[in-house]
């Protein structure tokens, strides 16, 4: 850490409140430890800043400071929360919330906690009696019609970490204004502000009632239950990751008809510490290892694996040579959009109104998918925050019939506004009967996409950079990006400039074009004449910083596509070594 004497004084002046009889004896003990450090790092990045609301709420290593997630960062943002709900929702008699969480260490404690703190406001608190998935949370404000929620998970970050989802009475997390009217209020409050004794008369606990409604609104989802029916016993092998996918995914797979469900055993345990990965996320492949031997030991069909609250969904399919391969978050959203659309299309389901929606960084492919069957395809931000907003302005006018990004989060129906691996698996595990109905694999139906309308290949690069002087670095970068942004990518020439922070297009004829998006975001993107695709993107969650590609191939036959891959792997060499990522 750099020896930097005006930062020290102001994290020591700040450390010091914390030392006040408000705060318990175990969080003044470990403040003072910092204190008395010769070294300063720990005091420096807990109490260098105070955590603020990101793309996902507030989200941060759990510990003592006010850059940290404890029950005081987690109470003041729920003090703050409370006295935002009673000014927007003054005229309301009663004002409720819905209160979840994840399998995570501290998450039930940070859950009663926010229910206390919301009770003793007299506000009414719906508080999940047990871990929940993220996307029945959601479902829960809906269906409950209340007007906020909060959920306490920290998604498939490391298990040190914890965080705090806030929702709005749509269900789905807060957007403008009442992001910044939130942090607004939570600014205003000291730890003496908050209301810790709360007023249980206020707070029902909740659980099966919920589980039964949300579950049967998810089986509504499939497009085609014959065909389940007849491959009722398609081999699965599903893992939770020790989270909370083990409370509804198998459930809803057996709703559905599938009747030959293998969980992994060992991680049907929850655990907050994630004892069999190094990170519970499925997006690393060294998640599903566990998953794939137990694949290999029955012949499955398919792998899935949900992280810790179950928003996310993961895949492995055999490919053509019978090996194990994973499917990333981009071709999972290109599968699931794909079936929807051309299956809705087979049953005579699909409306002129219907729409679906990625965010700006998942795979062009869907794009052509879209133009091609005259379907309306939307772009947004990253999150479903985004996708939520697409699916409210058209509502009781269009019909939302699918939507996903690339970082395996996937939505396919409107009664949730958050990403749901519950309803994603129970419809994967559909599409994968479907396949195997006609013969085929996931792999093989990838294959027919590819061939269709064109290969892609996607690869993420994640800068981390941790800290204070992680976010000096990762600012730096993007003002670099912008002053001086390429020309050129891995020898392909780039045409357009797209910069969603100040909401311009820049095209190589020197014309301005004004980017139609409800907010700015510090994203860019850079487009090749040969469709070659950069976004870069700070992260809104993480200390990092991440640089999305995507280039692409034609295939003619299935036999192509290691050639195909192949060459994406070179041409993707190249762009990270254009841009300096290649060392």
């Amino acid at each position: 850490m750099e020896n930097n004497t005006e930062l020290i004084a102001q994290c020591e002046a700040k450390a010091k409140q914390w030392l006040s009889p408000s705060f318990d004896e175990e969080t003044r003990s470990e403040i003072q430890k910092m204190l008395d450090n010769t070294d300063k790092t720990d005091l420096i990045e807990s109490f260098y800043k105070d955590l603020e609301f990101g793309t996902g709420g507030l989200r941060g290593i759990m510990g003592a400071g006010s850059n940290r997630m404890n029950i005081y960062t987690v109470g003041m943002a729920t003090q703050g929360f409370a006295n935002y709900l009673k000014l927007n929702f003054a005229s309301r008699e009663t004002i409720s919330v819905v209160v979840c969480h994840d399998c995570r260490n501290n998450s039930r404690l940070y859950a009663e906690t926010v229910a206390d703190i919301f009770s003793a406001n007299g506000i009414k608190v719906y508080l999940f009696d047990d871990m929940r998935p993220t996307p029945e949370c959601s479902f829960a404000i809906r269906h409950l019609g209340c007007q906020a929620g909060v959920n306490i998970t920290a998604s498939h970050n490391p298990r040190e970490y914890n965080g705090y989802k806030a929702y709005w009475e749509d269900g789905a997390q807060v957007l403008s204004p009442h992001d910044t009217g939130i942090i607004d209020e939570v600014n205003k409050v000291s730890i003496e502000d908050v209301k810790f004794a709360g007023n249980k008369e206020l707070i029902q606990i909740i659980g099966e009632d919920v589980d039964k409604v949300y579950l049967e609104q998810v089986r509504t989802i499939s497009i085609d239950p014959e065909v389940i029916k007849r491959q009722h016993d398609l081999k699965i092998v599903y893992t939770p990751l020790h989270g909370t996918g083990m409370t509804l995914i198998p459930r809803s797979l057996k709703l559905w008809g599938f009747d030959n469900v293998h969980c992994v055993e060992e991680q049907m345990v929850r655990s907050g510490d994630f004892p069999t990965v190094k990170s519970p996320n499925p997006e690393n492949g060294e998640a599903l290892t566990l998953a794939l031997r137990d694949a290999k030991a029955i012949d499955a069909d398919i792998v899935m694996a949900s992280d810790p609250d179950a928003d996310r969904v993961g895949m492995a399919c055999k490919n053509d040579k019978g090996e194990w391969v994973l499917i990333n978050g981009n071709q999972t959203c290109l599968i699931f959009l794909y079936y929807i659309i051309t299956n809705r299309i087979k049953t005579g389901k699909m409306q002129p109104t219907d729409f679906i929606v990625k965010t700006i960084v998942t795979t062009e492919v869907i794009r052509k998918i879209a133009e091609k069957q005259h379907i309306e395809m939307r772009d947004c931000f990253t999150g479903f925050k985004w996708i939520a907003r697409e699916i409210a302005i058209s509502e009781g006018k269009q019909q939302y019939i699918g939507g996903g990004e690339e970082s395996y989060g996937f939505m396919a129906e409107d009664f949730v506004r958050d990403k749901d691996a519950v309803s994603a698996c129970s419809l994967l595990a559909e599409i994968c009967a479907y396949a195997k109905d006609q013969g085929k694999t996931l792999y093989d139906l990838l294959m027919d996409i590819y061939i269709e309308y064109g290969f892609s290949k996607e690869y993420t690069v994640n800068v981390v950079r941790p800290g204070k002087t992680g976010a000096d670095e990762i600012k730096a970068m993007m003002t670099r990006f912008r002053e001086n942004p390429p020309v050129e990518l891995g020898g392909s020439k780039v045409v357009v400039w797209k910069d969603y922070q100040t909401l311009e297009q820049k095209n190589a004829d020197g014309s301005v074009v004004k980017l139609d998006m409800p907010a700015t975001s510090n994203v860019l993107q850079w487009f090749c004449d040969d469709d070659t695709k950069v976004s870069v993107r700070p992260s809104g969650t993480e200390p990092k910083i991440k640089f999305y590609l995507e280039v692409k191939g034609t295939m003619k036959c299935a036999g192509c596509y290691e050639r195909c891959d192949a060459e994406g792997t070179e041409k993707i060499k190249a762009i990270m070594k254009s841009l300096g990522l290649d060392d």
